[in-house]
């Protein structure tokens, strides 16, 4: 049995760390991860988790995780922003308001797929020009939902969060842990 992260993000890779979860092996997946037409934003963060994990190679025995973090402003799907100027509208949107941050984790082991969301709400300050015009200069907005990461220098913009912050992050590790050992991961020193 392997234990496999189907993500290429440092910040899931971190975060497992705090539990003390190594993979044996990372295999980021490459799929097509535009919202489909109307989709709403959980039940999309959901199939990006479901067909992530699908598309890592794996034998039958090993463990695969993939998650997919989502913001959500409204019914409105807020992905990584191709660009700053894309990375620019969307703090403008979210700033001064309270939007959604959905991370969905799944879990397959053969034939077998667990599947969770972590729903949590995040309050943003109202965003003077001069922040907004320092965070994008940054570039930390690069590869990250929304546009911002709640680890980095956005901090500074995030006054209130109701929900889980490692969920924030990336990667919700209560759920996460609760996964891993209901597909056999040895967890906390458990045997196999």
């Amino acid at each position: 049995m392997k234990f496999i992260l189907g993500s290429g993000s440092p910040r899931r890779l971190e975060l497992l760390a705090q539990i003390g979860v190594t993979p044996d092996a990372i295999r980021a997946p490459d799929i097509d991860e535009d919202p489909l037409r109307t989709e709403l934003p959980r039940p999309y963060c959901n199939r990006m988790a479901a067909e992530k994990v699908s598309a890592v190679p794996a034998d039958s025995d090993d463990i695969v995780l993939c998650a997919d973090t989502t913001v959500a402003l409204g019914r409105r799907i807020l992905g990584k922003p191709s660009d700053r100027a894309e990375a620019e509208a969307f703090l403008r949107l979210m700033s001064g308001r309270r939007h959604k941050v959905i991370t969905a984790i799944a879990v397959k082991r053969g034939e077998t797929l667990w599947q969770r969301d972590v729903q949590s709400t995040v309050r943003m300050k109202a965003l003077s020009e001069t922040e907004i015009n320092a965070y994008l200069a940054t570039s930390d907005w690069q590869g990250k939902a929304g546009g911002y990461g709640i680890q980095g220098p956005a901090a500074a913009f995030i006054p209130w969060i109701s929900g889980s912050y490692t969920a924030i992050v990336g990667l919700p590790l209560t759920e996460t842990a609760n996964l891993l050992v209901a597909a056999g991961y040895p967890l906390h020193g458990e045997a196999p």
